[in-house]
């Protein structure tokens, strides 16, 4: 799943939407790391309706423009559900990972090289 599809679905996980909602939706949940473009979203909602992830709820006309709501199928909160179990699984994995062996700052390595060698090996280049 992409990361627009997720914020799209997580973004219908509380009941329909419409586009422009949608939008509004996913910029706020994911602290605007996921800033959609119109065209970017109608085009996942096609795609994610073809898959059955989503449906068009219904349609209305406001102020004279037509807005269509979307919403999750079950096979969309299946899917959904999964994904966030798979994304849990990732970080909880990488976080214990990383609390098990600490990554040494980048300078550890190059006293070591000088100090054998008297090369210079291990230095950084010099920009000049």
């Amino acid at each position: 799943m992409t990361h627009n599809s997720f914020w799209i679905l997580t973004a219908l996980a509380d009941g329909r939407r419409h586009g422009y909602d949608i939008l509004r939706e996913v910029s706020s949940l994911s602290d605007g790391a996921a800033a959609l473009r119109p065209t970017t979203l109608y085009a996942a909602l096609e795609r994610l309706e073809r898959e059955g992830l989503v449906v068009v709820d219904s349609e209305e006309i406001v102020d004279g423009r037509a807005r269509r709501y979307y919403r999750l199928t079950d096979e969309g909160r299946d899917a959904l559900g999964e994904e966030s179990a798979a994304l849990e699984t990732m970080a909880r994995t990488a976080r214990a990972r990383l609390r098990a062996r600490p990554i040494a700052p980048a300078h550890r390595w190059a006293a070591p090289l000088r100090a054998r060698n008297g090369s210079g090996l291990g230095r950084r280049p010099s920009h000049a």
